[in-house]
């Protein structure tokens, strides 16, 4: 990569677009490479890499670079995470730069605050302290200051992980079985993929190893009748019809049209035909009304702050705050009840969030089972188990990047019991 006073002052006015933080930092900077279309892929990659890593490190370089411009945080990166020195700067600062970055590369942070040396807001820091020891929340901040490796998941339907893997080697792509997912397969290399045979033929899909074990919680039955109530882009969706063999009825819910015509091209590539996508005005839509009782199946990917996906978002860290968590539990909880209406006895519902915070993940699970009785906690290990996936994190499945490899990730599974009586029942209890 041959550096030029150009490319750091496009680095330094795209963080600068970014750290509005009023948008993702992916869409920003995807605007700014439509501006500026004449950068080369290596100047873009130079770009991205230099405003992701300061995104994830902005405590720490701020600290170090003291009043920190846009451009004083390139220069704190280059330094102190590329380990470049002054000489190699020379030719693009000015001599008050070259003094201030020998002090840029001397600062120490082990004597700085926790959220300085986790490099995590402060409000975040304070909700982890309630349930992570010091050692335990750095050691679960370094793991999301790493770059994600890709997963992908193959699709049954049209291949096995075998076969996959055999093609990889082929192409000459790197590519490893997921540790727990039967269906995953891991890249650590970011290879475009968008024109690779397998991912034409829909032979694999984009999907962290954390989702597909949600969906293997599910663990959804040929022939049986299955709700993704936040479908989205259909990740999950197009896993759990997989796992259903394309038998049975699969609908898709979201309140957004956008996302359901992002899964439209995706459905198509899968070769599933028993999928159903159905536009949502809430979660207590008309359309939903009628599937009371009757689905053998319900995941709840509920939305939520994304915290668990800093090693590939870091600017969420942000860009949410605490009044957010508060009014994404009370949304997450209002979507749990109204999905729990659709279960039939014997059926199971599954919850799951991209979150680390208890606020959205066991607080409102253990809330919904209090006022719900006639739902039952199952032992997600028990349920993974069965399935011959040796991971226990105990009843719940909790999963973090610097234990797990995944993505930061939380989900229940919960059984209707079939001694409740009427399908209606759930309507009184919500």
């Amino acid at each position: 990569m041959h550096l030029s006073a150009e490319l750091i002052d496009h680095a330094v006015a795209a963080l600068r677009d970014i750290l509005h933080f009023t948008e993702p930092a992916d869409v920003a900077l995807g605007r700014y490479f439509r501006t500026y279309h004449e950068l080369g892929l290596k100047d873009r990659g130079f770009i991205a890499e230099a405003v992701f890593a300061i995104l994830r490190r902005k405590l720490s370089l701020e600290h170090a670079a003291g009043q920190a411009t846009p451009r004083k945080l390139v220069l704190a990166y280059l330094v102190r995470m590329q380990g470049m020195n002054q000489r190699e700067l020379q030719p693009f600062i000015n001599k008050a730069e070259f003094e201030w970055l020998a002090k840029v590369k001397a600062a120490a942070i082990s004597d700085q605050p926790l959220a300085v040396q986790a490099d995590l807001p402060e409000w975040l820091v304070e909700k982890l302290q309630g349930t992570l020891s010091e050692v335990d929340l750095l050691a679960l901040a370094r793991g999301m200051q790493q770059g994600a490796p890709l997963d992908l998941r193959v699709n049954t339907l049209r291949a096995n992980r075998e076969e996959v893997l055999s093609a990889f080697e082929r192409s000459g792509i790197a590519a490893t079985p997921t540790p727990y997912s039967p269906l995953g397969v891991r890249i650590k290399e970011k290879p475009a993929l968008n024109r690779h045979p397998l991912f034409l033929e829909g032979r694999i899909e984009v999907q962290d190893e954390a989702s597909q074990l949600a969906c293997l919680l599910v663990a959804p039955r040929r022939g049986e009748m299955v709700v993704d109530f936040c479908a989205g882009a259909g990740g999950k969706t197009l896993a759990l019809g997989a796992l259903m063999a394309s038998q049975g009825r699969l609908y898709a819910f979201d309140v957004s049209d956008k996302r359901l015509n992002n899964l439209k091209p995706r459905l198509k590539r899968s070769g599933l035909s028993n999928l159903h996508p159905q536009l949502i005005a809430s979660e207590n839509d008309p359309k939903i009304k009628r599937l009371h009782g009757k689905i053998d199946r319900v995941l709840v990917d509920a939305p939520c702050t994304g915290l668990g996906t800093l090693r590939r978002n870091p600017d969420i860290k942000w860009r949410q705050s605490l009044a957010a968590v508060a009014e994404l539990a009370q949304k997450q909880s209002s979507i749990l009840a109204a999905a729990a209406k659709l279960v039939k006895p014997g059926g199971r519902l599954v919850y799951a969030t991209c979150s680390i915070l208890p606020e959205e993940n066991e607080q409102v699970v253990e809330a919904f089972l209090a006022a719900h009785p006639q739902f039952q906690l199952l032992d997600a290990a028990a349920v993974l188990a069965q399935q011959h996936i040796s991971l226990n994190t105990g009843k719940y499945l909790r999963l973090l990047p610097h234990l797990h490899g995944t993505d930061g990730f939380f989900a229940a599974v919960m059984e209707r019991q079939p001694q409740q009586g009427s399908a209606s029942e759930p309507d009184a209890a919500a």
